[in-house]
């Protein structure tokens, strides 16, 4: 996979932003969005456990492992944060059909509690990311701001985990639509502006959002959360490196995203505690 060139990285650096990616064929985003859906069906009546497929495919499903591993997505990665890659959380975001569900305006590194910012997500739709369907809408330039102040509001149909929203003025006017074809991806800063809107198609709005990080990053408490190695080295032992998968859906790597979750919840959440929690 050729490295992308300089006009990308540069329009990265400065927008915060760039789309689309040319990832998967429709056949392969297909084939994956059926593995999904098969793991989904299996926990259907076991809510806890299907939160944990949909929290971390990339830890129980092989074929999601593969997807953070693509040589597209780790080529822009490469290029934009350098040789060396772990990946911090590869979590869905799941818009279904005809529903009020939306992401309101913030910063993805507002609540992870990471020391710095050399992170980007690799955003990849594996159904149409339309405006009709809820597409991410982002302010070119606004990855510039560092972390600006967040309201939580706990709203019910927003799907962020405290509902944060951020405290001050953000043009809509100034907004771009990430419309993405299925299989194609966009990648974003931590610190951009951006959101989304409710799914008023007949089909759910899939979108697997890859958070990959620079090895020489850690928790600001100085816990390991899990973590998958997938490019270059690791010279400083900041996280806990999930194991290879052992296979699909399977026990031992169940409880490995258990103790995980409960790590993360506890960073996710700091600041928030008596308040009205929606997961966690």
């Amino acid at each position: 996979m050729n490295a992308p060139s300089s006009t990308v990285v540069d329009a990265y650096r400065r927008d915060g932003f760039v789309f689309p990616v040319d990832v998967l064929t429709e056949g392969e985003a297909r084939a994956l969005r059926a593995d999904l859906e098969d793991a989904e069906a299996r926990y259907k009546d076991d809510p806890a456990t299907l939160g944990l497929v949909r929290g971390y495919p990339d830890r129980l499903l092989p074929s999601f492992d593969a997807l953070t591993r693509h040589p597209a997505l780790l080529a822009m990665a490469r290029a934009l944060l350098g040789p060396d890659l772990l990946v911090w959380s590869g979590a869905l975001f799941l818009k279904e059909a005809n529903t009020p569900s939306y992401v309101s305006w913030h910063q993805d590194l507002t609540y992870w509690a990471l020391d710095n910012a050399n992170e980007v997500t690799a955003w990849v739709a594996l159904s149409p990311a339309t405006v009709a369907s809820g597409c991410m809408r982002f302010v070119p330039g606004s990855h510039t701001r560092q972390i600006v102040p967040h309201s939580d509001t706990f709203a019910a149909d927003n799907l962020l985990t405290r509902g944060q929203e951020i405290a001050v003025d953000v043009a809509e006017s100034d907004a771009v639509p990430i419309e993405l074809n299925t299989g194609q991806a966009s990648f974003h800063h931590g610190h951009l502006f951006h959101s989304s809107g409710p799914n008023t198609t007949d089909d759910r709005r899939i979108g697997a959002a890859i958070r990959y990080i620079t090895p020489d990053m850690k928790q600001k408490t100085g816990e390991k959360t899990l973590v998958a190695h997938v490019s270059g080295e690791d010279r400083y032992g900041h996280f806990t490196i999930a194991p290879l998968l052992s296979g699909r859906l399977r026990e031992a790597e169940f409880d490995l995203v258990r103790a995980d979750v409960a790590l993360k919840s506890r960073l996710l959440y700091q600041g928030a505690e008596g308040k009205g929690r929606k997961r966690g």
